[in-house]
């Protein structure tokens, strides 16, 4: 890590934060260092978190295909306007719709 600390960081989409100054930054550990409640973890510690962190949607028991449909306008924004989740509605409206066909599924 060199001497010079830049006084901003730019992320890719462009957003800039401003860095701690090396005295912010002393100030900072200094107080943790203070802190009878913050300690570092251990390596061990570090490593039994790992398990429970998970970022994006859970995994499905049933892999999902993605395609492209065209709908109308009218029909899409009618879909959307479902809320949060329509794509999952319209898959399950899709699926009881199905069922009234001579279409039988291996799922």
């Amino acid at each position: 890590m060199s001497d010079i600390t830049p006084e901003f960081l730019t992320t890719r989409d462009g957003r800039r934060f401003r860095l701690n100054t090396p005295e912010e930054e002393a100030t900072i550990q200094r107080g943790i260092a203070a802190d009878p409640d913050s300690r570092p973890l251990s390596n061990a510690e570090w490593k039994a978190t790992l398990p429970t962190v998970r970022i994006g949607r859970p995994k499905s028991a049933v892999k999902k295909v993605q395609t492209a449909i065209r709908f109308d306008p009218d029909v899409l924004e009618g879909l959307r306007a479902l809320g949060k989740g329509w794509q999952t509605q319209a898959n399950d409206a899709l699926r009881e719709w199905l069922k009234t066909r001579a279409f039988t599924s291996s799922s």
